[in-house]
């Protein structure tokens, strides 16, 4: 997969947690990734739906469908047994759940059809799950921060460490995260990046300051997933 940032952007990224983190003894980390779920669950339960619908419909008017059926196959008065409405329940519940899922492999509706609280629950769900494997305790004084961008979703998080969530509450990254979207919207994602990376350094900065013997204990580096 392609990324979504050129080399000279991550740089610049890079960059701009290395200019915010000398301010700071707070410890930045920047993710951006293609997706924060693969949302399989969400399209089998489309594929049911649609085929529970197709099963209902051929309840609620029989003889429409099943006229159309004989008339598909230039049938003349046809009686219909109990086995063959079946029959035909089955094959059109099974064909409807097939397409709908086809139709699904096509990423734009897939992701149009995720209802937008269960992205926002996913997304924050991975932002998490990335900062525990990535950032979480893994500095002296719990100072660690991650930035997280999911590009499919349109979704952003900030997830914090215990001794920053303990001075700053999450209200505080709003800035950051308006500073960040106001760029991301205009598909400028560097530029939106690195503009929360300097608004949370700025807040960093003011908690947790730079002692002199301060060392750099996480990557600078912008990570694409």
């Amino acid at each position: 997969m392609a990324g979504y940032l050129t080399d000279i952007e991550h740089e610049r990224v890079t960059g701009a947690v290395g200019a915010a983190e000398m301010q700071t003894a707070g410890e930045i980390v920047t993710v951006v990734a293609d997706r924060s779920d693969g949302y399989s669950d969400i399209a089998l339960l489309w594929a049911a739906v649609v085929a529970l619908v197709s099963i209902a419909a051929l309840a609620l008017l029989p003889d429409f469908y099943l006229g159309l059926i004989d008339w598909a196959l230039g049938l003349w008065g046809h009686a219909w047994t109990p086995g063959e409405v079946l029959a035909v329940a089955a094959i059109v519940a099974s064909a409807k759940f097939l397409g709908m899922w086809l139709l699904q492999l096509w990423q734009p509706l897939k992701f149009a059809l995720i209802p937008a609280p269960i992205k926002t629950l996913r997304c924050r769900a991975r932002a998490i799950s990335l900062f525990k494997v990535g950032a979480e305790r893994r500095t002296n004084g719990r100072t660690g921060i991650l930035i997280y961008l999911s590009m499919r979703e349109h979704r952003a998080e900030i997830v914090a460490d215990e001794a920053i969530t303990s001075k700053v509450s999450p209200e505080t990254w709003g800035e950051a995260m308006a500073a960040m979207l106001v760029h991301i919207k205009d598909g400028r994602l560097a530029d939106g990046m690195i503009a929360a990376v300097e608004q949370v350094g700025a807040v960093l900065a003011e908690h947790f300051p730079r002692d002199a013997d301060d060392t750099n204990e996480l990557p600078d580096r912008l990570i694409e997933l």
